[in-house]
């Protein structure tokens, strides 16, 4: 099948996603055949971020909001959205995510968060600003347990941070003051609370707690899933069924969310080839959480 008449449905809209309609439709890579086919991508938000809506004004991608995707027939390859449309696809990609594994902790909307790769770049500019302000190296408090607490950790080292790690979690989270950082700079949270009222103060937090693959999509299609939840993908991002992929933190490769092994980019990259080689009739068989 050409890329012409290629039909690729994208289900999910988050950086993975976004990264991969880039990749697709805006892609200056030569090595590859230009891809002249169209996009439909199912967003579960009613509003529209600018990233997204820079995409939905591309010729060749259709963006519907508010349509989640819910079930997916992989025999007639069409996707059902929550509000009942279907949408016939040639290639099908699931880019649902992953979501938290408990409620969030109070306050948590002023500390820094790490569950994938792609945060480190976040994490990264807002260390330079807590060092700029304190005028030395700064202590950052690691909430966390597991390879998502690991990576931070590396992440906040090599950005000259000392972290203090604890897996014990927090009731609260300390906000900083609102005059300790200057007019209209926005400065993450400084400190926690446990429950028994003791805490730990230190120049930033950062929480990076598990969370588990959004898998009820792939479910519906009788994809396999890995020991960790997460839809089972080989080293190309090609599941159990040919001619459905998942990237990002939805995916599960060698054991680990996909979103702690490779960037948004990355998965965009590795997913456009496969389907633009027509790797699809060839599908490798996932990889399984040992």
């Amino acid at each position: 099948m050409s890329s012409t008449s290629l039909h690729i449905v994208i289900a999910g809209a988050g950086p993975a996603a976004q990264a991969l309609v880039r990749r697709l439709v805006g892609r200056t890579d030569t090595r590859q055949r230009p891809f002249a086919g169209t996009v439909t991508v199912l967003s579960n938000r009613d509003d529209c971020p600018e990233s997204l809506l820079e995409l939905a004004e591309l010729p060749q991608v259709s963006v519907r909001f508010g349509q989640a995707a819910s079930f997916i027939d992989a025999e007639a390859k069409v996707v059902t959205t929550v509000d009942g449309l279907e949408f016939t696809y040639d290639q099908l990609v699931i880019a649902t995510g992953s979501a938290p594994l408990l409620p969030p902790v109070d306050g948590a909307e002023s500390v820094l968060s790490y569950s994938t790769i792609d945060d480190a770049a976040s994490i990264g500019e807002a260390v330079k600003e807590v060092t700029r302000f304190v005028g030395r190296r700064p202590m950052g408090i690691l909430v966390g347990n597991g390879p998502a607490a690991g990576q931070a950790e590396a992440v906040l080292r090599a950005r000259g941070v000392r972290p203090v790690r604890t897996t014990l979690r927090p009731t609260a989270v300390v906000a900083p003051d609102a005059d300790s950082a200057a007019p209209g700079q926005a400065m993450p949270a400084t400190g926690i609370v446990f429950e028994d009222g003791s805490s730990m103060k230190g120049d930033l937090v950062v929480l990076a707690e598990e969370r588990t693959a959004r898998n009820d999509l792939a479910e519906s299609a009788g994809l396999r899933t890995a020991l960790d939840g997460g839809i089972a993908v080989g080293r190309d991002l090609a599941t159990s069924v040919p001619g459905i992929w998942a990237i990002g933190d939805a995916a599960s490769c060698d054991g680990l969310r996909l979103g702690l092994l490779l960037s948004a980019e990355s998965s965009a990259m590795l997913c456009a080839s496969g389907m633009l080689l027509g790797a699809v009739g060839s599908a490798s068989q996932p990889a399984m959480a040992a």
